[in-house]
């Protein structure tokens, strides 16, 4: 019994340990934009791009064109010019905000970092 409990203890220790350590990671990261670009994603593009930024927000289903799903490899080949003219810009008749008036080239830069970092593509 008192081998169950302990494995128990450990695996939590381990759980608790590798969890502190990514959060710990994600914050004092290289790439500082990244908290700042989930911040701005989190208040700006979740409602249409979804908490997976697999383009199922809770209002994707009011849209006709569905919003981007950034792990497909189509969202993966635009570069960051394609990405920061469509953020400025946004896309006409497909239902997407131009943000120009709203984010800074800065914050435009770390949205694109978050992305980038927190949307591995899929086969």
């Amino acid at each position: 019994m008192k081998r169950i409990v302990l494995m128990g203890v450990l695996w939590l220790t381990l759980f608790i340990s590798s969890r502190t350590l990514a959060e710990t990671m994600f914050r004092h990261s290289p790439e500082p934009g990244i908290p700042t670009g989930h911040m701005l994603y989190e208040q700006h593009c979740l409602r249409c791009h979804g908490v997976a930024l697999d383009g199922k927000g809770p209002d994707a289903d009011s849209l006709k064109i569905p919003p981007a799903n950034f792990h497909l490899y189509l969202s993966r080949l635009k570069d960051d010019a394609d990405l920061i003219k469509t953020i400025k810009e946004g896309r006409r008749f497909l239902g997407m905000h131009n943000w120009e008036d709203t984010f800074s080239d800065e914050q435009i830069h770390d949205l694109i970092l978050y992305i980038r970092r927190s949307a591995p593509s899929v086969k």
